[in-house]
């Protein structure tokens, strides 16, 4: 059967109203993120609360508002969704962190057990370069 564009659109919605706790309330706990580049948050992480550690932990040091993230395009074949984000974000410099994510969901039985996410490398190592943790 599959995962519909309006469930996902809901499950994202706690990203984009900067409520990460009602988002990954739908992500398994052995979640298997990878977050593609060469860049200080790519790496494979072998669940949530890894990939939390690794990418929002670190990014809640950079920008004090969160990643703040919206929700552009989603597309739905089966169980994986595709879904392309932006963020709006401002880093505690004040340097504009305007990225473009486009990440690859797996689904089971209605919770996020996979993830490949890719986004604009070089603006991530420039946010950390510009704001050191």
């Amino acid at each position: 059967m599959g995962i519909t564009e309006q469930a996902v659109r809901s499950i994202f919605a706690g990203l984009e109203q900067g409520h990460g706790d009602d988002f990954f309330a739908h992500v398994a706990e052995d979640a298997d993120w990878t977050v593609m580049g060469t860049h200080p948050l790519a790496g494979d992480y072998p669940g949530k609360a890894q990939f939390k550690a690794g990418t929002f932990q670190k990014l809640h040091k950079v920008l004090p508002d969160g990643a703040q993230l919206r929700v552009t395009n989603v597309l739905v074949a089966g169980d994986w969704a595709v879904v392309e984000l932006v963020s709006g974000a401002t880093a505690r410099n004040g340097m504009l962190f305007d990225n473009h994510y486009c990440w690859l969901v797996r689904f089971e039985g209605g919770s996020i057990v996979e993830v490949r996410a890719y986004l604009d490398s070089v603006k991530v190592v420039e946010l950390f370069r510009q704001n050191p943790i």
